[in-house]
């Protein structure tokens, strides 16, 4: 199902009526004129409804007789909610553009010529700096305190509140005084 014909359904279920309609289906199929009765609308209304629902996919139409005998499409309501959210979207290259386009714009406020102007204090500006810092060291090296310091100077001269803030968003372990990049 794509992203689009589930909004459909999804704004279709929204409604009581339709709602009401569809629950009458699923017992057996139906006209205009039978559902209207049954829950006591207008037959405009029932009309209505249906042609909405048949728009979503969610009931199907066939001529017999005089009458347009409408039943529930039970393939659209197979799918689990689950399966419609883990469905691959149309906006996700967008939002990881997006969110490359936030990081360099951060990386650009908050580095000049490689130095870091100054610590952010948003916790997610501040977490895309750190991350930006970890590029400097080697995954799988140990570090000793002093190394760890000489890299982290070369950013900004408060090296002891990013290599503690480094610890604190798991980008560095540290034991017994060894420092190692986190493998991420």
């Amino acid at each position: 199902m794509t992203e689009d014909s589930a909004i459909k359904i999804f704004k279709c279920l929204s409604d009581k009526s339709r709602l009401q309609i569809l629950k009458s289906l699923v017992h057996e199929d139906m006209y205009v004129e039978l559902l209207a009765q049954r829950l006591n609308l207008a037959p405009s209304t029932i009309s209505f409804h249906l042609k909405k629902l048949e728009e979503s996919g969610a009931v199907t139409s066939r001529k017999e007789q005089y009458y347009n005998i409408y039943s529930i499409n039970e393939s659209i309501f197979k799918s689990s909610i689950l399966d419609i959210i883990r469905e691959e979207s149309s906006e996700a290259d967008l939002q990881k553009q997006r969110e490359d386009n936030y990081r360099k714009k951060v990386i650009e406020n908050f580095f000049e010529y490689g130095k870091l102007k100054n610590i952010p204090a948003q916790r997610k500006k501040r977490l895309i700096v750190l991350k930006e810092m970890a590029k400097a060291f080697e995954p799988g090296r140990e570090y000793t305190e002093r190394e760890v310091n000489i890299i982290i100077a070369d950013f900004h001269d408060d090296f002891c509140t990013l290599r503690r803030e480094m610890i604190c968003e798991n980008i560095l372990t540290r034991e017994n005084s060894i420092y190692k990049l986190v493998d991420s």
